[in-house]
């Protein structure tokens, strides 16, 4: 009879363990030679020695499915228990699952290039209109590099620039200011990882989420940064941002061009940077459009009323210019 202490180190325990513990009682059952206790991320075990590192060799693989999958089912224990390999998830095109178990994946073909261009590229800067997918499928990219021990760290970021709105008045001290302009980052985070797993994460900084300001004087090393809203920073402050690129890093940097809350004398880093970038080796381009847009059907038709719109004034401006010259 020996003793073991199993830690479950890369997953959310209550995914693992099941609702009231089912899962938990499944593996006893499969196990009956064994005493197993789960308290917290730890499974103490006491039996015999075969049957112990038989049960150590499925927890791990049952924790490498949860973890990928952010599941655990009933079926998927039994399976591996047994030595059969589980029914495959659907998969193909998957970045990674979200907390539900559900496959997030790209949703449009520019959605795809840019899954594609980070793949091949260590600096991608994706520019489409709001409800393209640029951030989220970004943010899944990065979480998909964390899960698979690709990088140490993912760092998200955002130029404190409000639309309308001025942080100094808001109630609280800085971070009180500042986490809710941040909350869209927050929103897709809390979509792909366990809350408690995001907890963890984001106390021991291996999530990191920051204004663009508190970017300053790093070096970013073994991460994967995003700079979200970029068409809201300055050009000192994107050169500044493009510049703290360390070893083993890659950045993605996601802007709309038609929301740009910048004073109308100061012209957009973002657009700057697109134009002074253009053609180096190792930086790609992906342009979303309206096609990409995957909220609400409303949202597209909001975004080409905006589009019509801008237009018309454009041709009345002309219009007015053309007229002042004639007189």
């Amino acid at each position: 009879m020996i003793e073991k202490l199993i830690v479950l180190e890369d997953i959310d325990p209550v995914i693992f363990y099941g609702v009231n513990n089912t899962n938990m009682q499944l593996i006893k059952a499969l196990y009956p030679k064994l005493r197993i206790v789960a308290r917290g991320n730890v499974i103490k075990v006491l039996g015999d020695e075969e049957e112990m590192c038989a049960f150590e060799e499925n927890i791990i693989k049952l924790e490498k499915h949860c973890a990928e999958y952010n599941s655990l089912k009933e079926e998927v224990i039994i399976d591996i228990v047994k030595g059969n390999k589980p029914q495959a998830e659907k998969s193909g095109d998957v970045i990674v699952f979200s907390v539900t178990g559900k496959p997030i994946i790209p949703r449009s073909e520019n959605q795809l290039k840019l899954v594609e261009a980070f793949a091949k590229n260590d600096m991608v800067f994706a520019i489409g209109p709001a409800g393209s997918g640029k951030t989220y499928t970004a943010i899944a990219l990065a979480v998909r590099a964390l899960k698979n021990k690709e990088i140490k760290k993912i760092i998200l970021s955002r130029p404190a620039v409000e639309a309308g709105e001025k942080l100094g008045f808001l109630p609280g001290d800085m971070k009180d200011k500042i986490d809710p302009y941040l909350q869209p980052l927050y929103d897709a985070l809390q979509d792909m990882i366990p809350a408690a797993k995001l907890k963890e994460y984001m106390e021991l900084n291996v999530i990191q989420i920051a204004p663009l300001a508190f970017m300053r004087g790093r070096t970013l090393n073994d991460a994967v940064v995003i700079l979200d809203e970029a068409q809201n920073t300055t050009s000192a402050q994107i050169k500044m941002f493009l510049t703290r690129m360390g070893m083993n890093t890659k950045m993605i940097v996601t802007g709309d061009m038609t929301q740009i809350d910048l004073p109308s004398s100061q012209t957009s880093g973002l657009v700057q940077a697109l134009k002074i970038l253009k053609g180096v080796k190792g930086i790609s381009f992906i342009e979303l459009n309206k096609k990409d847009i995957v909220r609400h059907q409303l949202v597209t038709r909001i975004v080409e009323a905006y589009e019509h719109f801008d237009k018309e004034q454009k041709l009345e401006r002309e219009k007015k210019k053309l007229e002042n010259i004639n007189k």
